[in-house]
């Protein structure tokens, strides 16, 4: 949603705000990396288990694989390669983001959600609700709308 936002407003303004803003998504996203080490530590304490603390355990795949990317992509702009090698990937990450966001709300059992009460309903549509009017009324006082 960052990402979105930062360019619908460089296209409609013609900035750059869409660089700054991926930094900011990265630096918070970066942030999953001490918060699930610090809850898995938590848990294997909390559970009093008789197994060891295991980083490899505690660190999912998905955090290795953003590490790598990451480091990829540091790498070589810093060894001269030019942004537009990235270009293919930066499409193939979007499609990959849109068929998770899909599979999450396909996957979705809405009887179920029903069935266990209406609390988890109220709180999501509180948030929407929440979020729509925060959006607008920031629109309306920046006079986009």
């Amino acid at each position: 949603s960052v990402t979105a936002t930062a360019s619908s407003w460089d296209s409609l303004h013609g900035t750059s705000i869409l660089e700054q803003a991926t930094i900011v998504k990265l630096t918070r996203t970066l942030a999953i990396i001490p918060i699930t080490l610090g809850l898995s530590v938590w848990q294997s304490r909390k559970n009093n288990t008789k197994e060891a603390f295991s980083l490899t355990k505690a660190v999912p795949n998905f955090i290795l694989w953003f590490l790598l990317a990451s480091l990829i992509t540091t790498v070589s702009m810093s060894l001269g390669v030019t942004p537009a090698v990235f270009s293919p990937l930066k499409d193939l990450s979007k499609f990959m983001i849109i068929m998770a966001m899909a599979a999450i709300g396909l996957n979705s059992n809405v009887i179920q959600l029903i069935k266990t009460g209406g609390k988890p309903i109220i709180v999501g549509a509180s948030c929407w609700c929440g979020i729509t009017i925060v959006s607008l009324v920031m629109q309306h006082v920046m006079g986009i709308w």
